[in-house]
């Protein structure tokens, strides 16, 4: 019997956004992106200010929806579920980490991993804590599980937080300018996390990022130019 074909992490056909719909200044801000990511890809997303990078980011994280054409997640097609259904799909399958890594400051580096558990599970149980503290060995911050947040650098709060998206074990992680708030050396250990954590887990990553030279890093660059994809470069690896 043949092997079972996964299907790919991402995939949008033909979406579309526009804002101020049936008003005077209704504006398509996307237009007919076409986009499938593989599983375990490691991507960059680029494009120049106002290219439409955010509204697609927002979209594919199931933090907006297209004004027209497809998307699926995993194989799951996201147009025909409703706000609950999204809710669900975004927590199980999509992982976030932001240029502000927006940890609850008075949390510990353990409590604040353990807040996607604790929003699908509703109340910590031993296992929630024994995932955190898994996860902050991976991203070297064990010694620091009880520390609050606001104790810890920038670039030890980042890696709490790459620590905090791959709690529910997501197929894809997001990645806004993760490193864009870092000093130089904390930007790269950062990228190196992220790069073993695809290594080695088999995570997708799709990085917006102004930096060519750390899009230049990733197996894969998307472009996105007013509102429309162009041709990538693949094999750009450093």
């Amino acid at each position: 019997m043949a092997e079972e074909t996964l299907p790919p992490v991402l995939s949008l056909e033909g979406v579309r956004k526009s804002f101020g719909l049936g008003t005077p200044v209704e504006t398509e801000v996307l237009h007919g992106v076409d986009l499938v990511m593989q599983r375990g890809e490691f991507c960059a997303l680029i494009g120049p200010s106002g290219s439409g990078k955010s509204t697609l980011l927002n979209i594919i994280g199931l933090l907006d929806r297209p004004t027209s054409g497809r998307m699926a997640i995993e194989g799951q097609d996201t147009q025909g579920l409703d706000d609950a259904g999204q809710t669900r799909l975004r927590g199980h399958s999509i992982g976030f980490v932001f240029q502000y890594h927006h940890l609850i400051s008075a949390f510990s580096a353990a409590e604040n991993v353990m807040m996607p558990m604790l929003v699908d599970g509703g109340w910590p149980t031993a296992a929630m804590r024994r995932r955190a503290e898994e996860l902050l060995d991976q991203v070297g911050l064990l010694p620091w599980k009880d520390n609050p947040a606001n104790h810890m650098s920038g670039g030890q709060q980042q890696r709490v937080a790459i620590a905090r998206a791959l709690a529910m074990r997501p197929s894809l992680i997001l990645a806004d300018e993760p490193t864009g708030n870092l000093d130089t050396k904390s930007a790269a250990d950062a990228f190196r996390l992220m790069r073993k954590v695809n290594r080695e887990q088999g995570t997708a990553f799709l990085i917006v990022t102004h930096s060519l030279d750390l899009a230049r890093q990733t197996d894969r660059i998307i472009q996105i130019v007013d509102g429309r994809i162009v041709e990538g470069e693949t094999g750009l690896l450093a």
